[in-house]
C-alpha cells in the first residue's frame, strides 16, 4: 500500500479542535483539503503528520501553540477611546477592522470588548496561544 511522502499531493479530511472540545474548523461537510506535502502552505506539524499515512488511515495529533499560531501576545491587544473612532463606526464584538500603528503600519484586529468609553481590539490570530488537536484522515494521494 502506498504511503504519503514529501512531495506528494494529498487530500485529507480533518477536524480541528481545542482541548475543551470546541471545533474551530472541519472539512467533513465540504471537499477534502488538498495540498502538496512539504510545500509549506500549512502548519508544518500538520503536514509532517500526513507523511507515512496510508489512504483511509486516520490519526489524531496535537500541535502546541508555539508550533501553530504562536503565543498570545498582550502587546497586540489595544484599547482605544471611542472618541478617537469616526462617528460613523459602530463597532460590534467579533468585527474586524484595519488599524494603523503609530509607526504607520496597518494591521487587522478583532473587536473583543466594548464599553461606553472604549473599544478593545486584538490583533493576535484567533488561535494564538491555543494548542490545536486535529483528527486527520488521508483520503487520496494524487
Amino acid at each position: 500500500m502506498e504511503k504519503a511522502k514529501i512531495g506528494d499531493t494529498v487530500q485529507v479530511h480533518y477536524t480541528g479542535k481545542l482541548h475543551d472540545g470546541t471545533i474551530f474548523d472541519s472539512s467533513i461537510s465540504r471537499e477534502p483539503l488538498e495540498f502538496r506535502i512539504g510545500e509549506g502552505r500549512l502548519i508544518p506539524d500538520f503536514e509532517s503528520a500526513v507523511v507515512g499515512m496510508n489512504i483511509n488511515e486516520s490519526k489524531t495529533i496535537t500541535i502546541e501553540s508555539e508550533k501553530a499560531y504562536g503565543p498570545h501576545i498582550q502587546e497586540l491587544v489595544v484599547t482605544i477611546d471611542r472618541e478617537r473612532l469616526p462617528l460613523t463606526v459602530q463597532p460590534e464584538i467579533g468585527q474586524h477592522f484595519q488599524l494603523q500603528s503609530p509607526d504607520g503600519r496597518t494591521f487587522v484586529a478583532e473587536v473583543t470588548n466594548i464599553t461606553e468609553k472604549a473599544v478593545t481590539f486584538d490583533a493576535n490570530h484567533p488561535l494564538a496561544g491555543k494548542d490545536l488537536i486535529f483528527d486527520i484522515e488521508l483520503v487520496a494521494i494524487i
